[in-house]
């Protein structure tokens, strides 16, 4: 039902990926304010230091989900503007470090209750998720599923050894029942709900998923590109 690809710089795709945030951010959720992103387009200094993944509707060529990845630069990372941080992964060295952030999938597809606790700090409910050999439209997390294989195989291609991410407990709950474990590096912040700093360093993570999710951890490092 969907492909996952990453878009480069001066595709035209990228600007639908800033619309989309903007209309997830902004519209729906109010994360971010609107005055501060005009002409509908939700953007930051981060972007151009970054890789972005689309998730797309084979039928209609729809841009339906995005994340990215912010590659360490002089800027740093955000989250270590606005989260505490603990020390020790404060002084670490960061060459080889990303941070995922900017996760936005359409609100056409988050119908269910599941899909829309990837921002907020609540539960998943049980029985949500995971094959992604299940028929796609019984699988209401495909897309997040899908642009995370993109991030790990582009990890791993660029031989970065740990990413950072801000989650609402909804996606951390999530990622964890599905074997992908992130490790908290410091207290939740309040920004509209509770964010919570987590730490994954890529080769423990991917071990540990390999354990845990044998199948869909076959499908995160086979290739195998398309929802």
């Amino acid at each position: 039902m969907f492909e996952f690809k990453k878009i480069s710089h001066d595709d035209p795709l990228l600007n639908e990926v800033y619309r989309l945030r903007y209309k997830v951010y902004c519209d729906e959720w109010g994360f971010e304010r609107p005055e501060d992103h005009p002409d509908g387009i939700e953007k930051d200094q981060f972007d151009q230091h970054s890789v972005h993944f689309v998730a797309i509707r084979k039928d209609d060529r729809k841009l339906v989900g995005t994340t990215r990845i912010i590659i360490n630069s002089q800027l740093g990372f955000p989250i270590e503007e606005h989260c505490r941080i603990d020390e020790e992964i404060l002084k670490a060295d960061k060459s080889t470090w990303g941070e995922i952030s900017r996760l936005a999938v359409s609100k056409e597809f988050r119908r269910r209750a599941g899909d829309d606790l990837i921002y907020k700090h609540e539960d998943q409910p049980q029985g949500n998720v995971v094959s992604p050999f299940q028929e796609k439209r019984k699988n209401e997390n495909q897309i997040v599923i899908g642009l995370y294989q993109c991030i790990y195989r582009e990890s791993l291609e660029r031989g970065l050894t740990a990413l950072y991410a801000v989650m609402a407990k909804g996606l951390y709950l999530l990622l964890h029942r599905i074997g992908i474990n992130f490790i908290q590096v410091g207290p939740g912040v309040e920004y509209h709900g509770i964010r919570t700093p987590y730490i994954g360093r890529i080769k423990e993570m991917l071990d540990e998923f390999s354990r845990n999710n044998h199948e869909l951890y076959r499908y995160f490092i086979s290739g195998h590109q398309q929802g």
